[in-house]
Parts: C-alpha cells; sequence; structure tokens
C-alpha cells in the first residue's frame, strides 16, 4: 500500500525538485510539502489538486493507495477522446496502437 507522501516525494524526485522548489509550485511551506512527505499530515483536497497538477498526474493517481501504475492526464485525455470515435476509426486506431506495442515489445526483448 503506497501512501499519499511516498507518492509525492516519488514524483518530487522523478522531476529533480527539491521539497522548496515543489512548495513554491503549489505556493506552501516546504515544512508542509516535509509532513506531506512523512505522512504526518495530509494535503486538504485543493492542495492534493495542485500538487497533481505540478507533477501532471490525476489525483486519483496521488490519493489512491493503490501501487500500481496509474495514467497521466495527457493519456487520460487521449483515451477519453478515443471513446467519442465510431467503431471503425476506434478499430483502425487500436490496429496501429496494436503495432506500435508489438514493435516495442519486440525491440525489449532483443535488447536483453
Amino acid at each position: 500500500m503506497t501512501k499519499i507522501g511516498d507518492k509525492i516525494t516519488q514524483l518530487r524526485k522523478q522531476k529533480g525538485w527539491s521539497q522548496t522548489e515543489l512548495a513554491k509550485q503549489i505556493s506552501a511551506s516546504r515544512e508542509a510539502i516535509g509532513k506531506y512527505e512523512r505522512n504526518e499530515a495530509l494535503p486538504s483536497v485543493e492542495t492534493a489538486k495542485k500538487i497533481a497538477n505540478a507533477f501532471g498526474v490525476t489525483l486519483d493517481f496521488l490519493v489512491d493507495d493503490a501501487t500500481t501504475p496509474s495514467l497521466d492526464k495527457e493519456t487520460v485525455k487521449r483515451i477519453n477522446d478515443i471513446q467519442e470515435m465510431d467503431s471503425t476509426t476506434k478499430t483502425v486506431l487500436f490496429n496501429v496502437i496494436d503495432t506500435y506495442i508489438q514493435h516495442f515489445k519486440t525491440k525489449q526483448a532483443f535488447a536483453k
């Protein structure tokens, strides 16, 4: 089970930001960021939304305690756009995506 503080720490380190840099991004104090990361305090919903936006992830990803990967906002937007397409267009698009996925997996297999 991954806690919100652990996710904030992980995302912050992935961005290469200090606690101070994240605090500036969301208009909070470095001390508050430290408390969130140590799981000593939970951010308010508004602050959690600001944190999610700063990292480009969904609020769901940030607050969900599952350790499974989640989708970033760009991917979610694309999926929503795809859902609005007619079935013929979706089929063509899925065929293209499947081809790229297979190509990627093949490259990975031979790289090992």
